[in-house]
């Protein structure tokens, strides 16, 4: 037997006091977390919101510590063992011969309702911006919701997961809607304390510190808040069976019979869809086959030496559109059983007063992995119409879709497929901005991409075709007349127009 040198010896030795060390330092860290959340927990009073707040804590600190973990193994996926996915997993979207409607009474619909409409300039949750013809994002949910209900003699529920941030003002909104043919119910994902990224300490002082020091943990909470909030067992108890949950600014992300007649037909209690990825979408999280099972790759996953490849369209040749379908019997078991082991997205943040802090928080897609005879469908890019900025408010706004109770559909007069590539700069930002700068919004169905970049302004009845570039350089106003029409075109600061 070969004997070890005093410097191999010692080497070694180094090497176990490293592990030692980090594990030491990963337990010091868990149980000081541990005994601030006990304190929080104990400083609440009311035995219903300490009943609840406790549950959230249990959740953060189990998330807290698998971080701790992770981070002192130094875990990450192998990339040798990621292979494409395989027929079986994801199939191509099918209209199907037959659908049974009555398989909608087993359904509820869901809105992800937890974010702010902030990065668009507006106060509030971001579902009651106005997209098109004075409704919101919210009304046209509620309409396709109504007549769904209406056509098919059913009684489909709609739900939002709101998030502290958006309760509020939602509860306040949705009584509008109070004598409409619809049963829309609530609940809160969960609210976690943000941790300071040196002491690996909650901010929060207490259970009702203020908003700024406690985060909406990402739409991988789904799974526990729905259990937590009660609605899970009432769902069930209802006889509802499926849930179909989607982003509630993805316009596209409608009840389709074909899709959730498939995944009744496959035995599947999980299914995600997903579309063609192009070069717009090359850091959308796509489905991979990993040691023959389905799993969900994010961008934040791949290793850097690794990254153009997952870019690529080669390779990964579809992005998960975050429209999800998913037994409520087997999230019930999931979560009962503690199986859900969701990827970290470690968010880090720096806080008004210039505090370096961390979210820690997961998404829904990840959860794949866990549900039996999980699916993928390659839909049609028509499901997947988010409104993310002002350059995607402009094509919903556009002549280029119809709408019809609360749908929209592109308009038949599209020579092509697809939709034009839009790109408003920093005038255009918020959208009270873009409002002004349009007389109306411009005719685009025969447009291939838009650039505007300055202080540009638009006159009504515009026609814009092909490729248009239009630059007001800095001390410039560009105003484009009523009734212009333009195509294939550059302008620029001095109004100058050119063949482009």
């Amino acid at each position: 037997m070969a004997t070890l040198t005093a410097q191999q010896s010692a080497q070694r030795q180094r090497g176990h006091s490293s592990i030692d060390f980090k594990s030491a330092t990963t337990g010091v860290a868990a149980k000081a977390m541990r005994n601030e959340l006990n304190r929080m927990v104990h400083g609440v009073t009311e035995p219903a919101k300490k009943k609840m707040f406790n549950a959230e804590m249990e959740s953060f600190f189990l998330l807290f510590n698998r971080y701790l973990t992770d981070k002192a193994k130094g875990e990450k996926i192998d990339w040798e063992k990621i292979q494409p996915p395989k027929p079986e997993q994801v199939r191509p979207y099918k209209v199907l011969d037959k659908v049974d409607p009555s398989i909608l009474n087993k359904l509820a619909v869901l809105k992800l309702n937890g974010g702010l409409g902030t990065t668009m300039g507006c106060v509030g949750p971001k579902s009651v911006i106005e997209v098109r013809e004075g409704m919101t994002f919210l009304d046209l949910s509620v309409r396709q919701i109504e007549h769904l209900n209406e056509k098919y003699n059913v009684n489909v529920p709609f739900i939002l997961m709101n998030s502290f941030n958006t309760d509020d003002d939602t509860a306040r909104i949705i009584q509008k809607y109070q004598n409409h043919n619809i049963n829309i119910l609530t609940f809160n994902q969960s609210r976690y304390p943000r941790v300071n990224k040196e002491s690996l300490l909650p901010c929060p002082a207490d259970a009702n510190s203020d908003k700024a020091n406690w985060y909406p943990p990402g739409h991988g909470d789904i799974y526990d808040a729905l259990n937590n909030s009660g609605l899970l067992d009432q769902l069930l108890a209802a006889g509802t069976e499926y849930i179909f949950i989607s982003n509630v600014d993805n316009l596209g992300a409608i009840v389709d019979l074909n899709i959730f007649q498939t995944m009744i037909d496959a035995q599947a209690e999980y299914v995600m869809e997903v579309t063609d990825k192009t070069k717009a979408d090359i850091k959308g999280g796509t489905i991979i086959d990993y040691e023959g099972k389905p799993r969900l790759l994010e961008v934040a996953q791949v290793p850097k030496d690794h990254l153009d490849e997952f870019c690529s369209t080669r390779k990964f040749k579809i992005f998960n559109t975050n429209n999800i379908w998913c037994s409520l019997k087997a999230i019930k078991r999931v979560v009962d059983n503690d199986e859900l082991n969701l990827e970290i997205i470690v968010n880090n943040k720096v806080t008004d007063k210039g505090e370096a802090v961390i979210q820690l928080e997961t998404a829904i897609g990840a959860a794949i992995k866990h549900f039996d005879s999980a699916i993928g469908i390659n839909v049609p890019r028509s499901r997947f119409l988010p409104v993310k900025s002002c350059s995607d408010l402009l094509l919903i706004k556009s002549g280029l879709y119809n709408l019809q109770h609360g749908v929209l559909t592109m308009d038949k007069s599209r020579e092509f497929g697809g939709t034009p590539v839009v790109k408003l700069g920093d005038q255009f930002k918020k959208v009270a901005n873009f409002e002004k700068r349009f007389k109306s919004i411009p005719s685009i169905t025969e447009l291939d991409h838009l650039t505007v970049s300055g202080d540009v302004w638009f006159g009504k009845r515009v026609r814009l075709a092909g490729t248009c570039i239009i630059v007001a350089t800095e001390g410039n106003k560009i105003m484009i007349p009523d009734g212009t029409d333009l195509e294939n075109k550059l302008i620029t600061g001095n109004l100058s127009i050119i063949d482009h």
